[in-house]
């Protein structure tokens, strides 16, 4: 074991062993041949010392040191501790390695640690069943080498893992992977892979289901209604009574016929493929055409809506969807605001991106609220809505042509006050600047 004093004994055996030579060479009458011989001892003692120093470190598998005097005794115990401790430490590594990897073999995902430079430093059990990974075969591989989906390597070479990606399995196609990138340590990157087919079946099933029934119903609501305005045309020779149920028959009829428009809408938004930097859109244009149909919206509340649209401003992406959208927005003002109200329509640039508000001055929405409206059928009150004739998907619609038009709805509403939906569209969208560009 080491001493602080350690060093001060061996330097006052030093000068013992000094004083003693001198001495001997006083005693003998030449003290510079007793001092050579005793220096040459001293060096060939050291070095005897080294040898066996490096014997032992190099060539003995003994853990504990050789038996040695002086300073060489502390030398060897130094090491020897040092040896322990990195042991101890290995140990320690070695049990959390191993817990790492007990705990990522249990996962129900694929999981795949790559390098900077792309190549599989590890995988689970699961990756090399579910993704076709041998183990320790393709060590070392690089992953965009291994996954060819161009999907995949896109996503995997942008840098941008804000979101997952869903393509087919590497190894089945009939399945549906969900491919999730996050940083790991300093210079790897984790891949965890969700197989998500389920999910994806039962997603599809349901848009079909939607779209389908949607269809469907168009056709038998068309006829009842056209027979109900016949019926209800001949309301001065019928009972007041039944006169006024198929008044409301061809009202609710109608309610019915807006809410599977709605839901048609909806069902195409969310199946479209179509590209967003394939076409223009001319919003000047557009909001002019549905400030039209705000104004004769408008004939019975009256209110004060004002425009105010940066003319010079186009934008790529769908026309039909971000109409839909905007339309949206404006008539829920009109609907929701009481009586003389006060809305404003903003179409505008800020910064490099492109802004849409509408401000109301209306009853406004309590907090608890704001998280849920863009859910589909969702009322703050059902009461209310029904009066209006909403469906309960004009902000679902919403946030569906946002998210493909890489938006998303900003609520702020104060109860008493009034409220403001906004979306701003990144500049990649502004015509202008990829003209600049």
């Amino acid at each position: 074991m080491y001493y602080p004093r350690s060093w001060t004994k061996s330097i006052l055996r030093l000068f013992i062993y000094i004083a003693l030579i001198v001495l001997l060479g006083i005693y003998l009458e030449n003290v510079t041949l007793v001092l050579l011989i005793a220096t040459v001892s001293l060096i060939i003692f050291n070095y005897l010392h080294l040898y066996q120093l490096t014997k032992w470190l190099w060539e003995s598998r003994k853990m504990s040191p050789p038996s040695a005097p002086g300073v060489w005794e502390h030398v060897y115990e130094g090491i020897y501790y040092l040896q322990r401790r990195n042991r101890n430490k290995r140990r320690n590594l070695g049990q959390l390695v191993k817990r790492f990897r007990e705990g990522s073999e249990a996962l129900p995902d694929a999981v795949v640690v790559v390098d900077k430079e792309a190549k599989i430093v590890w995988c689970n059990r699961h990756a090399r069943i579910e993704m076709g990974l041998k183990w320790p075969d393709d060590s070392g591989r690089r992953i965009d080498n291994l996954i060819r989906h161009p999907k995949f390597i896109d996503y995997f070479h942008s840098g941008e893992y804000q979101y997952p990606i869903e393509i087919p399995a590497p190894t089945n196609p009939n399945k549906t992977f969900e491919y999730r990138i996050m940083a790991y340590g300093e210079d790897q990157l984790l891949l965890i892979v969700r197989d998500v087919s389920r999910v994806s079946q039962l997603e599809e099933m349901r848009k079909d289901f939607v779209a389908n029934v949607s269809h469907e119903l168009r056709t038998p609501l068309t006829v009842i209604n056209g027979y109900l305005e016949v019926l209800t045309g001949d309301g001065d020779e019928q009972n007041p009574f039944v006169n006024k149920a198929m008044t409301e028959m061809g009202t609710q009829t109608k309610r019915m016929q807006a809410l599977i428009e709605d839901l048609l809408i909806l069902s195409r938004i969310e199946a479209s493929a179509e590209r967003i930097y394939e076409n223009t859109i001319d919003m000047t244009a557009m909001l002019r055409q549905v400030e039209t149909e705000a104004k004769t919206l408008n004939n019975e509340k009256q209110h004060n809506i004002s425009f105010k649209v940066d003319n010079e401003l186009r934008i790529f992406g769908v026309e039909t969807e971000m109409r839909s959208a905007c339309s949206n927005l404006i008539f829920n003002a009109i609907y929701y605001t009481p009586p003389g109200g006060n809305i404003k329509v903003i179409w505008k640039k800020r910064g490099n991106a492109a802004c849409f508000a509408v401000v109301d001055n209306g009853d406004g929405i309590e907090d608890k609220h704001l998280r849920r409206l863009t859910e589909r059928f969702y009322r703050v009150d059902k009461a209310r809505s029904r009066k209006t004739g909403g469906s309960g998907l004009g902000l679902s619609i919403v946030k569906h042509v946002l998210n493909h038009h890489n938006s998303f709805l900003n609520i702020e509403s104060k109860v008493g006050k009034g409220s403001e939906f906004s979306f701003i569209l990144p500049p990649e969208l502004i015509y202008e600047n990829s003209l600049d560009s």
